[in-house]
């Protein structure tokens, strides 16, 4: 996609393999997005689809050996970070780019205090020590809204709740006020009310200024937060576009599948519909249309040719030999309607 103003953040042509003794995983097999200041990117799809991995790969921290980044590019602010050498990327990691990981109960260390963790990243990119490095830990608490950050940072983390973990973590990543912020599914183990205060809270990072992509399979969440969405099946991107967009007009069948699969608040239409089967083994994905064999619209070409991926505008596009604006609006409305008990 084009943008009239630099990205903040473009990946281009990713490619991220696992090479293991049974075959080669095309975990990331050609992902394009970028990320503009200020704006929230929503990275939607099934557990496997790669999501985590595009995450991984645009800090080059995917699995050595076996995993590799065979090519593509990752621009953050024009700059490569795929060929920076692994010292010029430390200095990147924690300090322009920063990741929220999805468990904050494995993301801390249970035997040091709230403040030692959150400070580590200052201490590491701004050489802070003493009372400075003091105040930029109680102000990075303050900023996830953690009360009494002066002196709740002398706890450690099981004095925290889960959702005051999550800000902890959270406060980790904007310590050293990045341009970026990697959000995997942090709000997987968050109950709905505190769901929604660390929303908020992502919001209030957005407005100044910070690119974030966040990674989750809960499309009310990409509704709430985001601006603009990818969905990703099997290592690509099936469809992108405006929230807005994506939700009044999916063009892929995947698409239409996943927001049909939400439940609606006093619809009482009985059983949500499913995207039927499985998605494909990742050792021995198809190179045609990857999600063909579970596909209602799939014909004879979706099984041996790869559809390519249609620009329809500069912030619009799609994977698919069929999109579903030829599709009767009867029809659909048919065909994804819940099933009886």
């Amino acid at each position: 996609m084009t943008n009239s103003a630099e990205p903040l953040l473009a990946v281009r042509d990713l490619r991220t393999y696992f090479f293991t003794r049974a075959g080669i995983v095309k975990a990331v097999d050609g992902v394009d997005f970028e990320v503009q200041r200020g704006e929230i990117m929503g990275l939607v799809g099934e557990s496997g689809s790669g999501k985590s991995n595009v995450c991984l790969s645009i800090v080059n921290l995917v699995s050595k050996p076996a995993g590799r980044i065979v090519s593509g590019q990752v621009l953050l602010e024009g700059r490569d970070l795929l060929q920076m050498k692994e010292s010029q990327l430390r200095s990147v990691r924690g300090r322009e780019v920063s990741m929220i990981l999805q468990d904050p109960s494995s993301s801390l260390n249970p035997v040091l205090t709230i403040g030692v963790q959150v400070g580590e990243a200052a201490q590491a990119h701004e050489s802070k020590r003493g009372r400075s490095l003091q105040l930029q830990i109680i102000d990075a608490l303050k900023r996830v809204q953690i009360p009494s950050a002066e002196t709740r940072l002398n706890e450690y983390p099981h004095q925290f709740s889960g959702g005051m973990r999550q800000r902890v973590v959270t406060a980790m990543a904007v310590a050293c006020h990045p341009k970026v912020i990697l959000a995997d599914e942090p709000t997987t183990a968050l109950d709905v009310t505190t769901q929604s205060q660390f929303l908020a809270l992502l919001r209030g990072l957005r407005e100044s200024g910070i690119g974030i992509v966040y990674v989750t399979h809960d499309l009310g969440v990409v509704a709430e937060i985001c601006d603009r969405v990818a969905v990703m099946y099997a290592g690509q991107i099936v469809e992108s576009g405006s929230v807005e967009e994506i939700f009044e007009n999916p063009q892929h069948p995947y698409t239409a599948g996943l927001i049909a699969s939400v439940p609606a608040l006093g619809s009482g239409r009985g059983r949500l519909y499913q995207i039927e089967g499985d998605p494909p083994d990742p050792l021995s994905v198809s190179e045609a249309c990857r999600f063909a064999p579970r596909c209602f619209k799939a014909r004879s070409r979706c099984h041996a040719e790869a559809p390519p991926l249609i620009e329809v505008s500069p912030t619009r596009t799609y994977r698919c030999w069929y999109p579903l604006k030829n599709e009767p609006e009867l029809a659909l409305v048919d065909h994804f309607a819940p099933r009886s008990q």
